[in-house]
C-alpha cells in the first residue's frame, strides 16, 4: 500500500463521544482515495461511485496522526477500484494501529460527468 496522505485529529473533528467524528474520517478516507484515483486516470475528473462497508476497529483522539494508506485493485475501462486503510501512528515506537479499511471505486467521467475511458497506455 501506498501512503497518500497524513492527517492530525483535532477538536474541531470530535464527536459526541471524544473520538473522531466518523464522517470526518470517510472524508479523509475519499479524499485520499480520490488523489490517487485521480493519479490512475491522469485527471482530477473523477467521481466517487459506491464506498463499501467501513468497519472502524479503533477510536481516534485528538493529537492522533492519521495515514491513509491506498493500493489499486483494478482498473477498468472507466473505473479505477481501490483498497483504503486508516492508521493511527505512534510516533515514540514508531508503530501503526488499523482504525478502519475499505474499497472504493471511483469513475473516470468527462466535463459533463458522463464515464470517460481511461487511457492505460501513458
Amino acid at each position: 500500500m501506498k501512503l497518500i496522505s497524513t492527517n492530525i485529529c483535532k477538536t474541531s473533528d470530535i464527536g459526541v463521544n471524544d473520538n473522531l467524528f466518523g464522517g470526518t474520517m470517510l472524508s479523509w478516507l475519499d479524499e485520499a482515495g480520490g488523489i490517487m484515483a485521480s493519479c490512475v486516470c491522469r485527471s482530477n475528473n473523477v467521481i466517487t461511485l459506491k464506498m463499501e462497508e467501513v468497519l472502524f476497529k479503533k477510536p481516534v483522539k485528538v493529537k492522533d496522526l492519521v495515514r491513509i494508506y491506498c493500493r489499486v485493485d483494478h482498473v477498468g475501462n472507466t473505473s479505477v477500484s481501490l483498497s483504503l486503510e486508516a492508521r493511527t501512528v505512534n510516533l515514540i515506537k514508531t508503530t501503526e494501529d488499523l482504525v478502519c479499511s475499505t474499497c472504493v471505486v471511483y469513475v473516470h467521467v468527462d466535463e459533463d460527468g458522463r464515464p470517460k475511458s481511461i487511457n492505460k497506455t501513458n
